[in-house]
């Protein structure tokens, strides 16, 4: 007998159960608990980076003779535990666009189709980790070309949260229209880590540098060019969100940042709408940002908070 009075707690939870469930129409949960793992996903990310990076972020014992039989070991024990959660991710999707149904043979097929969906999935993004690691290559030498407190690539890639943030970023934006949650997750993971929020729906270019990193936002459907530079609590955001014919927000519609080649946004500086910054251009520290500039522009912030907008 517990010395709490512990039952109207639990009821209460059940009622507040009871009305989220109702309000978002799904007042029978669909069978057990069946979505993705955060602690999965972390585990996979983490062998992930030991693949693309083995003598830099693999096991300490590891030798270069046996980096492929280290890599095809580690692949393969990785792409299986994806699988998994891919499974569980498209499993969820489904059963929240359809009613659920008694067991039956279209059932049956549903789920064989989704398997197949999901070995199809893990096998096409298995198959862009070269890609991927050429991407991450031009992405650690920007660091280290592009801040000279940088003294080799190996500093960069094992001490900098930009790269790790960009990292997870590669791996989810490659997941993001396939499994969309899935991705969400890998990024949040990231996010936790260091301080970072990309969106994995956002292209990004290669040779992308985020330096010090914390505070920086990265919204949905932003795009941005190769060989940018962005420093600490930059945000490329929306400026206003759209709401439908119902007074819902509206989804899916470009409302970020255009940021085109080799521009820079230092510290603080808030970029907001579906903007383009012009090739080249320069945003100073703290500038507020709601229109578009011409390639080879500086933004600068002047004590007295004006503008100034003049040519390279």
């Amino acid at each position: 007998m517990s010395q709490w009075k512990i039952q109207p707690v639990v009821e209460g939870l059940q009622q507040a159960r009871h009305e989220w469930r109702e309000r978002q129409h799904r007042i029978k949960e669909f069978g057990g608990r069946e979505l993705p793992s955060k602690d999965a996903l972390k585990s996979i990310l983490d062998d992930l980076c030991g693949i693309l990076f083995p003598m830099r972020l693999g096991p300490s014992d590891l030798r270069q003779e046996t980096e492929d039989y280290y890599i095809a070991y580690t692949l393969d024990r990785v792409l299986n535990e994806l699988f998994a959660q891919v499974k569980l991710a498209l499993n969820y999707e489904a059963k929240s666009r359809v009613k659920p149904v008694p067991v039956s043979s279209n059932e049956r097929l549903l789920y064989e189709q989704q398997v197949a969906l999901a070995q199809t999935i893990v096998q096409d993004f298995a198959n862009t980790l070269p890609d991927i690691r050429r991407l991450l290559d031009a992405d650690v030498c920007a660091a280290y070309e592009g801040d000279p407190a940088a003294h080799s690539v190996d500093e960069v890639l094992l001490c900098y949260p930009g790269i790790l943030a960009i990292i997870h970023h590669r791996v989810a934006h490659q997941l993001y229209h396939s499994v969309p949650l899935l991705s969400r997750i890998i990024a949040e993971l990231a996010h936790s880590a260091t301080g970072i929020d990309i969106h994995p729906g956002a292209q990004i270019g290669k040779g992308f540098f985020i330096d010090h990193g914390t505070g920086v936002v990265i919204g949905e459907t932003s795009v941005i060019g190769e060989y940018v530079r962005i420093y600490q609590a930059v945000t490329l955001g929306a400026k206003r969100f759209e709401l439908n014919e119902d007074g819902a927000l509206k989804k899916d519609y470009a409302r970020h940042p255009i940021v085109e080649d080799h521009v820079v946004i230092y510290a603080g500086a808030t970029i907001l709408g579906c903007i383009t910054l012009g090739k080249g251009s320069i945003i100073g520290g703290n500038v507020w940002l709601t229109h578009s500039v011409a390639a080879g522009s500086q933004i600068l912030q002047s004590p007295s908070e004006s503008l100034h907008n003049s040519k390279v």
